[in-house]
């Protein structure tokens, strides 16, 4: 709520990249209420979070739906960055407002549709050959479905788009020092960026991969709720908080260290133009 509220309220903030953070901050918000839905049913009534039920379909669409929407937000962040330090300064006033707007209503569009496949009527509460003995009504298949591309895609893209920049950044040293400049900036930037993208990498995987593990053992082990030692279940509810945390993980690693980096991004390219004219010269 902090980030939306400084995000909206500060006119400097007013950015292409600031919808996405927005967005992000908006999508955890989702998050945090959903997981605290369904946290408030396990202390309720915690068979209903073990057999599954009906009332279980439409907190768990909602999880999943914000989650999705976070993954996609990451991705799009990760991309936006990748084109502002990408090229040169006309690729980065590539990314307009519209665009980004764009972009966020896409990734909710598609988040809610991917979630809501269960209360659309993808779920097990009739056909209990699939049904999912961590995640019940879910079906198994379902739960395959939704983790493999988008846990994959959390990995992948953002790991690709800051190795880029970390690999752009080191290039323009390189000729800065062919030109004999001082390359104390993009020194500092690739500095700030190696640290935020393993960190975002990290968080990210420690948010992720254990559902990701969970999700595999559920369609490797086909057994009835009964077999199954209640540390799977302690497991499972630790992976439902491991990914809540990426709540407060994201507006440290997005918000803060960010905007002191789009600083430093940002003040060498004046000065890069120029410089490479009088190098070529």
């Amino acid at each position: 709520c902090t980030v939306i509220f400084t995000r909206l309220a500060t006119r400097d903030l007013h950015k292409p990249i600031s919808i996405l953070f927005c967005n992000l901050a908006i999508s955890d918000l989702f998050t945090s209420f959903s997981g605290f839905w369904i946290s408030m049913l396990f202390i309720t009534n915690p068979d209903i979070t073990i057999f599954g039920s009906r009332d279980m379909l439409a907190p768990y669409s909602l999880y999943t739906t914000s989650i999705l929407s976070t993954i996609y937000n990451l991705v799009s962040i990760g991309i936006e960055r990748y084109l502002a330090v990408a090229e040169s300064m006309r690729t980065r006033f590539r990314v307009a407002r519209n665009h980004s707007i764009a972009v966020v209503f896409i990734n909710w569009v598609l988040a809610f549709f991917l979630g809501c496949l269960p209360l659309m009527g993808w779920n097990c509460l009739q056909a209990e050959s699939n049904i999912s003995v961590l995640y019940s009504p879910f079906c198994v298949n379902y739960l395959v479905f939704i983790a493999m591309p988008n846990v994959a895609v959390a990995f992948l893209v953002p790991l690709f788009t800051y190795l880029r920049i970390i690999i752009i950044l080191r290039k323009r040293k390189l000729r800065m020092q062919a030109c004999g400049q001082a390359t104390g900036t993009y020194r500092s930037a690739e500095t700030q960026v190696a640290r935020t993208s393993i960190s975002i990498w990290l968080l990210a995987l420690v948010s992720y991969a254990p559902f990701l593990a969970g999700v595999v053992f559920d369609a490797a082990n086909q057994r009835c709720h009964g077999e199954l030692y209640p540390g799977v279940y302690i497991f499972r509810n630790c992976t439902a908080m491991l990914i809540t945390l990426t709540c407060l993980g994201n507006p440290l690693l997005y918000t803060l260290r960010l905007r002191a980096l789009g600083a430093r991004l940002k003040a060498p390219r004046g000065l890069w133009a120029s410089r490479v004219r009088a190098c070529a010269v």
